[in-house]
């Protein structure tokens, strides 16, 4: 489809060096396609390596964040630079499983605030157990209601993101640059982070293992992750 003239955008709420190397493998580079990264806080041009469109956090949030974190023993708070992940909690499985997907070690720091407002933050990251990670949100949604958008990509993954990023919001903002609409996007997705594209989408398409969420706003289901479910979805409505 790339070689037809259509865009492929990989969005994740993983960092862009998490994405670059399943876009290396796609060859969007050859093709002038974009990896949407870090929930909708950055997109990248694979062709230029040009960002094209970035937002970061405000840096008087890490402070209060950290507070919040501290209260609960066992969670950690992740921050990102281009190489490594900056932990300023608890480490541990969850950031373990957030370092391992994204092929970047975890780096321990005594200053986790003075460390990460050096550098501009497109988004942290809270892991720990799911009941914890509950907890946790609802204290940051309570003191940031106004500030910033929180939201779980996973039960164990908490979404620190600055206000008016996600998926949804961030695919418009390409839309624009490419003269396309809405309409003219495919939209496939099975986590919570996923929701808004899916509505936003000319067709939004649930993966069949997708959280209900997702599986109730999709206009068409496909076939699962482990079976080639986006395959199938661009040979139906991009190949037929």
């Amino acid at each position: 489809i790339q070689k037809n003239g259509k865009k492929v955008v990989l969005a994740s709420g993983r960092p862009s060096q998490g994405v670059l190397p399943l876009a290396e493998e796609l060859h969007l580079g050859d093709y002038g396609s974009y990896i949407l990264s870090y929930n909708g806080g950055r997109i990248t041009d694979c062709r230029s390596g040009e960002i094209i469109y970035s937002k970061y956090l405000p840096n008087d949030v890490a402070a209060p964040l950290l507070e919040i974190v501290k209260k609960y023993p066992g969670i950690d708070i992740l921050a990102y630079t281009d190489t490594e992940l900056i932990s300023g909690g608890d480490t541990n499985e969850y950031s373990e499983k957030e370092s391992f997907i994204n092929h970047m070690p975890i780096i321990k720091v005594d200053d986790f605030v003075s460390y990460v407002t050096k550098n501009n933050n497109n988004k942290f990251l809270i892991t720990g157990e799911p009941e914890l990670i509950q907890k946790v949100k609802a204290e940051a949604e309570k003191r940031f209601h106004s500030y910033l958008s929180i939201y779980c990509s996973d039960p164990f993954f908490l979404e620190i993101l600055p206000k008016g990023i996600d998926k949804a919001q961030s695919l418009e903002r390409l839309l624009e640059v490419l003269g396309l609409t809405r309409e003219q996007m495919i939209a496939c997705g099975d986590g919570y982070n996923d929701l808004t594209m899916i509505k936003y989408a000319g067709l939004g398409v649930a993966m069949e293992n997708a959280v209900l969420p997702v599986r109730n706003a999709a206009d068409y289901i496909t076939a699962s992750n482990n079976d080639d479910g986006v395959g199938l979805v661009v040979e139906k409505f991009m190949l037929a």
